[in-house]
């Protein structure tokens, strides 16, 4: 098939693309690099630099392009800028996505998988969270997300378009070469390897008084390789004019520690704490509930273990200790 990867220039959108081109399909990148790297894009596909708020861009490229269908993660993504900047969030997250919708729909492209977000469901009561938790976004992210999710629900029942909406937990790992490289970075993974690294003293630790087993917060990992598995069975399980929701985690949750203790042992090095409190609106515990994708589109992680999303985490922060930036 031929395939338009937006945001194929950041972390998950890169490594999605190559998966696709090793499994034989031709891939346009489009990414306007605001977040993106050049050098992330993998060898073989054709790189667009537009911004999807760019609406005649867009549509050149989708109706010029003759594509199959389109995985769509180009979004901004920080909670924090959310909450201080949501207009930035809608109008980006929204409005672009709407650009794409209506591009796609004018040129008759006829699947669409969707990089959505746990963020949906904000501070859930019941953990495991299923697909069936009424969303309750927290924040401007979150909400932003569940309105394209809403969007592209109408869009299929509409115009017939057949999309997957991937609902992730905490990504990890790296994969080929390909990693995380984010400024500001604010995941805990790769903050942890900074420390291990010597580029910075200390890994910042959140919370230490929650009702989990070691007082810290529990989150659902889930390597990146395993996660682009996931958006290759979610374009065959693309149906028309259906628009289909699947949450995607390990099932498993980690907490801050027993992560930290995996990096200690994957680097053989001591990664000294800050012990800080909560921050606000953060919830003890997230994990998914992924029986609903392993079922219908026959999803098996590969690497569900701390060690394995670290260690590929560990060789990219190795050979890249200053990012894509070298």
């Amino acid at each position: 098939m031929k395939l338009l990867v937006t945001g194929g220039a950041g972390y998950i959108g890169s490594i999605v693309a190559r998966q696709l081109l090793a499994d034989g399909h031709a891939v346009t990148v489009l990414d306007n690099l605001e977040r993106g790297h050049r050098q992330a894009v993998p060898e073989g596909a054709e790189l667009v630099v537009a911004d999807l708020l760019d609406r005649d861009a867009v549509d050149a490229t989708v109706r010029d392009g003759g594509f199959d269908g389109a995985m769509h993660f180009a979004a901004l993504a920080l909670v924090a800028e959310s909450v201080s900047h949501p207009e930035r969030y809608y109008r980006t997250n929204v409005g672009g996505t709407l650009n794409l919708l209506e591009a796609m729909t004018a040129a008759g492209v006829p699947r669409l998988v969707f990089s959505s977000t746990c963020a949906v469901y904000g501070q859930p009561d019941e953990v495991p969270i299923a697909e069936t938790t009424v969303p309750m976004p927290v924040n401007a992210y979150g909400a932003s997300k569940l309105a394209v999710d809403l969007m592209i629900r109408d869009f299929c029942t509409a115009s017939g378009l057949g999309a997957v909406s991937l609902r992730y937990f905490n990504v990890a790992g790296a994969s080929g070469g390909l990693g995380e490289d984010h400024d500001p970075e604010t995941h805990l993974i790769p903050n942890i390897l900074r420390v291990a690294l010597g580029s910075a003293e200390a890994v910042n630790v959140y919370g230490t008084d929650y009702p989990t087993r070691d007082g810290t917060a529990v989150r659902d990992y889930i390597h990146v390789e395993d996660l682009a598995d996931a958006h290759l069975l979610a374009l065959d399980g693309a149906r028309a004019s259906e628009h289909r929701v699947f949450n995607l985690g390990n099932g498993t949750g980690f907490s801050v520690r027993e992560v930290i203790a995996a990096a200690e042992t994957v680097t053989g090095r001591e990664i000294p704490v800050n012990e800080s409190p909560r921050r606000p609106g953060d919830p003890p515990e997230l994990v998914a509930a992924s029986a609903l994708i392993r079922s219908q589109l026959g999803w098996d992680p590969q690497k569900p273990t701390l060690e394995e999303m670290v260690g590929d985490a560990w060789s990219f922060a190795k050979a890249r200790p200053n990012g894509y930036s070298e």
